[in-house]
């Protein structure tokens, strides 16, 4: 009898280390010490360290090139795509469409459009290369909105004609990159990459109108899903999560970016959530979103810097975010400053603040680049240099922009008008 029972203790024990998640919980629990830290040193430092900066740097200090306590084991993995996907789902659920119809959208597209033949073109003449070039000129104009969303927050932007102007600028530097990246860099003919862009955003649309049509079929699902919204079933939140994961999984299985997917969620549920909850589920999906995954991702990111590239090679990591402020930064302020781009931004500090955002990028980079190696159209170590200097793009130019800020305040920008249907709606 004691021997069946030794035999089935050593069974159990045999089949739960099977899977040995141990590294990876010893991983996560360094990563959440490093995320608990970063708005604590933020504040020390009275905010002008972003803590977004320093989750990146404490990623870096935690990751195999320093300290060497955590890796980006597959679990660990996952949860980092799940940051990318919470941080963009929030940066889309920031876009309004009606302000990518606009005419300061159409300039802010120009304006990428430009930097980015410019760029193509200078490339191109440098290395003799075209996929290097195409590589160079989609990490060296992208924005990343959804890691400069938080700071906007932080910085109590969003709203304000600044805070518009860079929500633009972002989308447009987010969307476009990726674009790019899929119809320049990918293995399939660019048709083909066409059509299953197109295939997306069918499934896009097809999964933005299923939960109202669902509810109009079936009419009690609405009053379920609102009495579980508050409770422990959490039905709104599980909704948004399911579309979240629909749609990254669609992304993944098209072998297209999953920010696209996430990016696309987030502008979906912009539109069918209603004005009123608009406010009071943002809180929740910050508390769901900021409390965990998103601080993975940045963690995890700074990870994969190398500390010995940076050492080495000091001037070319610095010399990257002086690249990217000229080859984006400077035409978005210069384009501010002789065009009216229908922003309504009227002072020069308004305009830095907005050029600044505009060229602060990591996630596209980190995109990018890992394409480009994995392509091997460029090597580990100028990888690296990339990363690093896009990072450093995110500690420095959020900085400089609230320091060009000073204790001046941002005007809110006025609203815009309500189309009628909706104000009479509003009325009753």
């Amino acid at each position: 009898m004691l021997n069946v029972a030794t035999s089935a203790a050593d069974t159990l024990v045999l089949a739960s280390g099977e899977a040995d998640y141990t590294p990876s919980l010893v991983s996560f629990a360094w990563i959440m010490a490093a995320a608990l830290l970063a708005p604590l040193v933020s504040f020390m430092l009275k905010n002008k360290m972003p803590a977004v900066a320093l989750l990146i740097l404490f990623g870096m200090i935690l990751g195999p090139s320093v300290l060497d306590l955590a890796h980006e084991d597959p679990g660990i993995g996952m949860l980092k795509e799940l940051g990318v996907g919470a941080l963009f789902l929030l940066a889309g659920f920031e876009i309004d469409l009606a302000t990518l119809k606009s005419k300061q959208a159409v300039t802010g597209f120009s304006t990428w459009f430009i930097c980015m033949v410019a760029c193509l073109v200078g490339a191109y003449f440098l290395l003799d290369d075209i996929p290097s070039a195409i590589v160079m000129a989609i990490a060296l104009t992208s924005t990343a909105l959804g890691t400069i969303t938080p700071m906007l927050k932080q910085d109590k932007l969003l709203g304000t004609k600044v805070g518009n102007s860079v929500v633009i600028h972002g989308a447009i530097g987010e969307v476009a990159p990726i674009t790019a990246m899929a119809l320049l860099l990918g293995t399939r003919s660019t048709l083909t990459t066409m059509l299953i862009l197109l295939a997306f955003i069918i499934i896009a649309v097809v999964v933005a109108v299923m939960p109202r049509a669902l509810i109009v079929a079936v009419p009690w699902l609405k009053t379920a899903f609102l009495s579980g919204a508050g409770s422990t079933n959490q039905t709104i939140l599980r909704l948004i999560i399911l579309i979240l994961a629909i749609l990254m999984a669609v992304t993944s299985v098209f072998e297209l970016d999953i920010v696209l997917g996430a990016f696309a969620a987030g502008i979906i549920l912009n539109r069918i959530i209603p004005d009123e909850f608009h406010k009071r589920l943002e809180t929740r999906l910050d508390v769901v979103c900021y409390s965990m995954l998103i601080p993975v991702f940045f963690v995890v990111s700074g990870m994969a810097i190398d500390w010995h590239v940076i050492a080495n090679s000091p001037l070319k990591v610095i010399g990257i975010p002086a690249l990217i402020l000229v080859t984006r930064g400077l035409p978005v302020f210069l384009r501010e400053n002789i065009h009216h781009t229908g922003s309504d931004i009227e002072t020069t500090r308004e305009r830095l603040q907005v050029a600044l955002y505009a060229a602060t990028g990591l996630p596209i980079i980190v995109a990018v680049m890992t394409i480009a190696v994995s392509s091997k159209i460029v090597d580990t170590e100028t990888a690296s240099i990339f990363v690093a200097g896009g990072a450093l793009t995110v500690a420095l130019f959020p900085l400089l922009s609230s320091l060009v800020k000073g204790k001046q305040e941002n005007e809110p920008a006025e609203p815009k008008p309500q189309p009628e249907s909706k104000q009479k709606k509003a009325d009753h």
